[in-house]
């Protein structure tokens, strides 16, 4: 109980903030209806205790699971158990991740059915699945990452050259999304499980880092092979923003409550079914340990069920209504200072940022604190999303106008940062675009997407995704360079 207590306080100072931003905001420049925002601070409730709740039982649930399985694969020490395993459970995690469900529905309801839920997700998946089983082989033969990325971000560039502006914006908006609060908890975990049976210490450490990385990638080229192989080009899109709202604050709650359970449920179910038939057959786990693992899981099911329902029942809505309203107030510097706050904030409300710096930590025996990474990433995600707001207020200015000089100097930058920082700020990466940003912030600038003239909604309001995955990445490289010419400068050897 009183771990549970302590994530519920962390949690708490967590969401807090966005409280507070979207209270100063009601009272003063965006006005809320009294319902609309009670609905918000039910749901901001609901995302405090169900994210403590789904963080305790990754600890003791999913990321033991994800650990074994990989110690599992490792042990077999035949690559095509690493091939099944990769390809499997990449397909069922990815498919299994809530925030790609988010996306899938948004990118459906904003292209009115032109591109339905069902052919992004499982384009989506078979990429993750594909590019999940090269990460683990990379682990296995010792490919150094920064090596594979370059070749991998080649790739997408020429890929790039073939995919419409839509499609562009979906397809790293896919990769980020795709990196969330299920799928990144049990794919670090897998990649600790593989690299920790490695001889050598220092190996270990870099390659427990970067299959979230590698695996994302897998999205973008899915959903650019879904453009070029299926030929749909000039989508256009609108989105619906009720300023009013439902005039019920429970009712959203309970509409969303049964559909979130059923798909939470199906998301576990071959996760923990593969971990089962694995126990039955080979780990052989104490029935003690067995059991500990499961009520883990099963915290993680009701935490996100919870989570998730205050998020869809409570967040977007408000989401879409604040940024409609700041961006309405024609006043450009209102709408890119609320963006920049709310990029700073949310992501500290990220579930899996927190597994993540808490990994870093603790593999790099503090050496890296937690606290310096998540400043970093604030500090990236408030800027990608500051991006985000002036790409929409600027006319003509597109997407891949940031994302191509910006993987070219986060592909720059992998050859001069320490090697552990390269998997770490690719991994930030995917876990800065979560389930806050899928939603709220999603949401943000889709609303001032609708209300600013000139702007579109397909073009402008995704993509901002694509640049929250992306900045993150940089400013953790550039962390990697500062924290080695401290090392240097302290008579310590660089950690490369």
């Amino acid at each position: 109980m009183n771990i549970l207590t302590e994530k519920f306080k962390e949690v708490l100072l967590s969401v807090l903030p966005i409280v507070v931003i979207v209270l100063i905001l009601n009272f003063t420049i965006a006005p809320l209806e009294t319902s609309l925002l009670l609905r918000f601070l039910l749901g901001a409730l609901f995302v405090v205790i169900g994210l403590a709740i789904f963080l305790l039982g990754t600890d003791i649930g999913i990321t033991p699971i994800g650990t074994n399985l990989g110690k599992g694969v490792a042990k077999s020490n035949k690559v095509w158990v690493v091939v099944i395993a990769g390809l499997v459970l990449g397909f069922f995690i990815s498919i299994a991740e809530p925030d790609l469900h988010i996306l899938a529905n948004q990118i459906a309801d904003v292209t009115g059915g032109v591109i339905d839920n069902m052919s992004i997700l499982i384009y989506v998946s078979i990429g993750i699945a594909v590019m999940m089983t090269i990460g683990l082989l990379r682990i296995v033969f010792n490919i150094p990452l920064y090596k594979l990325l370059t070749g991998i971000y080649f790739v997408i560039f020429l890929l790039a050259l073939f995919t419409s502006n839509e499609f562009l914006a979906m397809a790293f908006d896919a990769s980020g999304a795709t990196t969330g609060a299920l799928t990144v908890p049990f794919m670090l975990a897998l990649a600790l499980g593989v690299s920790n049976l490695k001889k050598d210490g220092k190996a270990s450490e870099k390659d427990s880092f970067g299959l979230v990385a590698i695996s994302s990638s897998g999205a973008i080229i899915a959903v650019m092979l879904m453009n070029i192989i299926g030929g749909q080009d000039e989508l256009s899109g609108s989105l619906a923003v009720d300023l009013t709202g439902s005039k019920s604050v429970i009712a959203p709650f309970i509409h969303h409550f049964p559909t979130i359970t059923k798909e939470i449920l199906i998301a576990l179910v071959p996760i923990v079914s593969i971990f089962l038939i694995y126990q039955v057959f080979f780990l052989k786990l104490s029935k003690k340990k067995l059991m500990k693992i499961l009520k883990g899981a099963f915290y993680v099911f009701v935490g996100l069920v919870i989570f998730l329902v205050g998020v869809n029942a409570g967040f977007m809505e408000v989401g879409s209504v604040v940024g409609y309203t700041v961006a309405a107030l024609d006043n450009s510097i209102y709408v890119l200072i609320v963006a920049f706050v709310l990029g700073i904030v949310t992501i500290l409300a990220e579930p899996a940022v927190y597994v993540l710096t808490h990994q870093i930590e603790d593999v790099t025996n503090g050496y890296v604190r937690r606290k310096v990474v998540l400043t970093a990433l604030s500090i990236g995600v408030g800027l990608a999303v500051l991006l985000s707001m002036i790409r929409i207020l600027i006319p003509g200015l597109q997407l891949w106008h940031f994302i191509l000089p910006g993987y070219i100097l986060a592909i720059g930058l992998m050859y001069v940062t320490p090697k552990m920082f390269v998997g770490m700020a690719f991994d930030a990466g995917g876990v800065a675009s979560g389930p806050m940003t899928a939603t709220f912030i999603l949401a943000f600038v889709q609303g001032a997407a609708e209300s600013i003239e000139g702007a579109n909604v397909l073009l402008d309001g995704f993509g901002m995704i694509a640049m929250v995955a992306m900045m993150p990445i940089i400013t953790l490289e550039i962390l990697g360079i500062l924290f080695k010419i401290k090392s240097r400068k302290g008579g310590l050897r660089s950690n490369e």
